[in-house]
């Protein structure tokens, strides 16, 4: 069994945020896979399913972002699952707008979604980093973030998600360079990274 977590603010008015790529991306999981309707509990929503034969737990806090970590250990402990059954979705400002990368353990390099997540299950759970680019300052960061993807950007937003869940069920079998590579390829395939440099056009 796995949790699988993505990050976020609740309410409709950090719905379009970049911030909350971690949610846009599992309520795509949960559309494209047919997982149950979202119920409230551990602090969030969470929906059920099953990818490649194995059973997830799609869950998005409810308590702010800050407080994330409260929901994902309450699930944990219910679940009986440890860190290296827990994956989550988050936005990554250090890494270009639409690229993926997924790492276990490491910093929270200044998110504090992740950071309350390691104070209160620890550190070595698995990452999909989303990368959302960087405004350029840290100065501009904070309200970068909590702002709403450009109209112009969304067309990536979407499919990206679309990828992502598309291959999800590479994270529930631990094949993590096979989801990378195959999210990277589709991106690829739809026009949005040059081919010789994997960046974005």
């Amino acid at each position: 069994m796995r949790l699988f977590v993505g990050l976020g603010n609740p309410g409709a008015k950090y719905a379009h945020n970049r911030h909350n790529i971690g949610f846009m991306a599992v309520d795509e999981i949960a559309r494209r896979h047919g997982f149950a309707p979202w119920r409230r509990r551990f602090q969030g929503e969470t929906a059920e399913g099953t990818l490649e034969r194995e059973r997830v737990v799609l869950l998005k806090p409810l308590t702010f972002m800050n407080d994330s970590g409260r929901a994902v250990q309450e699930a944990a402990n219910f679940f009986k699952l440890g860190q290296g059954e827990i994956t989550v979705f988050q936005d990554e400002l250090e890494l270009p707008s639409g690229k993926v990368r997924v790492k276990v353990g490491g910093g929270v390099a200044g998110h504090n979604g992740l950071r309350s997540i390691s104070s209160h299950v620890g550190n070595d759970y698995r990452r999909v980093r989303i990368g959302i680019g960087h405004p350029g300052v840290k100065e501009l960061v904070h309200s970068y973030v909590l702002s709403d993807f450009f109209r112009e950007e969304r067309p990536w937003v979407e499919a990206l998600c679309a990828v992502i869940a598309d291959h999800a069920g590479q994270l529930a079998i631990d094949r993590d360079s096979t989801f990378q590579n195959r999210v990277h390829l589709a991106m690829q395939g739809k026009g949005f990274f040059d081919k010789d440099e994997g960046g974005e056009k």
